[in-house]
């Protein structure tokens, strides 16, 4: 597996060669972060490292708004290897290098994607639920309170959509969500990001993108409604934004 020589390096980014369209992606995911107060000074950020283009877009803004912002935070980034379907060593090189590069820590854990206690049973939530499991014990044990993951305001819609059509609740992710009467908190800074920007950065860029597997991205239910997104938004081009906006989210009262 080979990045793609075509495309421009990642490094460019970094070394300050920012495109209009990449700035926009970084004061928009900082706009966020100040909105609802994701990161406050002194703090360490895990972030939740799939190696997927969302993921890796995130580490990218969180790193280099790090240059310009008077707010200093540590960051910190953990990838979960399946044992049943393990990520390539030279394929893990290029993303310990991605985040040595963005002066990001970076720690691989080698968990098993369906333990024994599943009892045979295996769907999106058992195994959502055990890489949050995961991530939580590393963040309690590293005395880490926030964990970075990189839903999107696409994924945000979709679970609108999800609740709301086959759950009857009016409900989604939220940007920052207490766990544990707050010890830990997940904060989504690409909550108001829409897919099509990460997917832009994978394109334009060399990150080192690499699609976890996931036996049933084809054919779950997020699946089936990002074309039916994707129509509402040929019909009004903001209906991502207004259907986000519809759930009131409660954002810091100094900046309203």
């Amino acid at each position: 597996m080979d990045i793609d020589k075509t495309k421009i390096p990642y490094q460019e980014l970094i070394k300050g060669d920012i495109p209009p369209w990449v700035m926009r992606f970084l004061k928009k995911t900082g706009k966020t972060i100040n909105s609802y107060s994701m990161i406050l000074e002194g703090e360490t950020i895990l972030i939740a490292a799939s190696g997927g283009k969302d993921s890796l877009a995130l580490s990218l803004a969180l790193s280099l708004r790090r240059k310009w912002m008077p707010v200093t935070y540590s960051l910190k980034a953990l990838m979960i290897n399946w044992k049943e379907h393990p990520i390539e060593k030279d394929w893990l090189k290029k993303l310990d290098k991605y985040y040595t590069d963005l002066s990001i820590d970076f720690l691989v854990k080698d968990e098993k994607q369906e333990p024994e206690s599943f009892k045979g049973v295996f769907n999106c939530y058992l195994c959502s639920r055990n890489r949050r499991r995961i991530l939580f014990e590393y963040a309690k044990n590293e005395n880490i309170e926030k964990i970075a993951m990189g839903h999107h305001l696409d994924d945000i819609v979709e679970t609108t959509l999800m609740n709301m059509c086959f759950r009857g609740k009016f409900s989604s992710m939220l940007p920052v969500q207490d766990f544990f009467e707050g010890k830990i908190k997940i904060i989504r800074p690409l909550s108001e990001t829409p897919e099509n920007t990460t997917k832009r950065l994978s394109e334009v860029y060399d990150l080192p993108t690499i699609k976890p597997v996931c036996p049933y991205d084809q054919t779950n239910i997020r699946s089936k409604l990002k074309p039916i997104v994707k129509e509402l938004s040929h019909i009004d081009k903001l209906s991502r934004e207004h259907i986000y906006s519809s759930l009131n989210f409660e954002k810091n009262e100094l900046l309203k």
